[in-house]
């Protein structure tokens, strides 16, 4: 009876023993699960982050900077919302700079402090300055004004054309306001204008327009630019991109590649002033930029991908000088996108098409600067693309620096058309 008894405890003991040996194998089992789960949702998270961060990197043309140092020029401006609203979603990047450059002036190879030699005055002064490495055209006296200087300076806009420069707009808090106009004439006879007034951080309406209608109609369209709308355009502490397009009659302005402004029925300029106002540290234009042409009045994105197909179709490759980058950088200018989303519609519809993406320079500067620098240029194009779902096994960079030059790099026209970035179907 007792080795009954004790062969029965036995067996009872083995049975907790191999019952608490699986409970805990299934509990270490588990914790092993949840831990590797942890971390796998923590990577993903890194991974997520570090995909949207480098996304925003090639859409915006730069790396997100974490800098504090007192050069704004590549800080990202964000306003903590990474939802842009319904009104910012309808805005439109359709720039298309003109095919025919006839006035350019980067201020790069004039003198410190002395007048600009393209440009002329009509009231006030103007003197070479710089700020944050980039030389511009600077009013030192308020309500100066000033025009390109042009062989007939009251007839030089032709009836298609794209004006664009920059402006340096100063952080919030460093000033109240920037003042700014742009003026347009028909002779001596004014035709519109744009007024700016920037207030960093204010809810009121900053700026308006008034542009007298086409046709001869006698009246004039005007319009309020509204701070809630385009704070999320301008970035302060840097420079601004600005640009018109007109065509005939259809009149577009547009911030950094957004476009703020659309007229279908204006009065056609022949010449153009800039205005400065008083009270702003930074009053002046850097990089100015009038070509003749413009983009097709109502061009469809349809009609985008055709020019695409072909140019392709004719001569195999197809050649752009509307994807633009700082000057001396390999960062793409927001304006850029437009462009490569026509390259992008067509790479996507033909994806075994393979390409090699050529960047090309100017003569400005030496081999030891523009060979790399037209590489890195090539690569951030193909970095955009692949952004926009290209695949990047059809596409290769390559750097051709000031080698093949298509125009003459004595003038500012041909040096414009030799900075262009060609697509070669392989």
């Amino acid at each position: 009876m007792k080795r009954i008894v004790l062969l029965l405890m036995m067996a009872v003991a083995f049975a907790v023993t191999v019952d608490a040996q699986g409970f805990l194998k299934r509990l270490k089992e588990r914790a092993l699960n949840a831990a590797e789960n942890a971390v796998t949702n923590k990577v993903d998270d890194k991974v997520r982050r570090e995909t949207d961060d480098a996304m925003d990197g090639v859409l915006n043309g730069k790396k997100k900077s974490n800098s504090n140092d007192a050069d704004y020029e590549d800080a990202e401006v964000t306003d903590g919302d990474d939802t842009p609203d319904a009104v910012a979603q309808n805005q439109k990047s359709d720039f298309v700079r003109g095919s025919v450059i006839l006035f350019e002036d980067d201020f790069a190879n004039e003198q410190m402090g002395e007048f600009p030699s393209k440009w002329d005055i009509s009231d006030g002064s103007l003197e070479v300055a710089s700020v944050n490495g980039k030389k511009y055209a600077h009013s030192n006296a308020p309500g100066s004004v000033f025009s390109p200087l042009m062989e007939n300076m009251l007839s030089y806009l032709p009836d298609v054309f794209t004006l664009e420069w920059e402006e340096f707009m100063c952080k919030p808090g460093d000033i109240d306001q920037v003042a700014w106009h742009i003026y347009f004439y028909n002779g001596d006879d004014e035709l519109g204008n744009i007024y700016k007034m920037f207030r960093p951080g204010s809810p009121d309406v900053y700026g308006n327009y008034r542009f007298r209608k086409g046709g001869g109609a006698s009246d004039d369209v005007t319009g309020e630019l509204r701070w809630d709308l385009l704070e999320k355009f301008v970035k302060f502490g840097q420079w601004n991109h600005f640009a018109i397009s007109f065509n005939k009659r259809a009149f577009k302005y547009y911030i950094n590649g957004n476009r703020v402004i659309n007229l279908p029925n204006v009065a056609a300029p022949s010449r153009f002033e800039f205005h400065v106002a008083d009270g702003y540290p930074y009053r002046g234009v850097g990089h100015v930029i009038l070509a003749k042409g413009a983009a097709d009045l109502y061009q469809r994105q349809t009609t985008d991908i055709s020019a695409v197909e072909k140019a392709i179709a004719e001569t195999g490759k197809f050649v752009t000088n509307n994807i633009l980058f700082e000057t001396g950088k390999a960062t793409l200018k927001p304006e850029s996108m437009a462009e490569i989303q026509k390259v992008a519609d067509y790479m996507k519809k033909n994806p075994t098409a393979r390409f090699e993406v050529q960047g090309h320079t100017d003569n400005q500067g030496s081999d030891a600067i523009n060979d790399p620098l037209s590489q890195q240029r090539a690569e951030a194009v193909v970095k955009a693309l692949e952004g926009l779902g290209c695949d990047p096994f059809n596409m290769r960079a390559v750097g051709k620096g000031s080698h093949e030059p298509v125009a003459d790099n004595s003038t500012d026209a041909g040096r414009a058309k030799n900075r262009r970035v060609e697509f070669i179907k392989k």
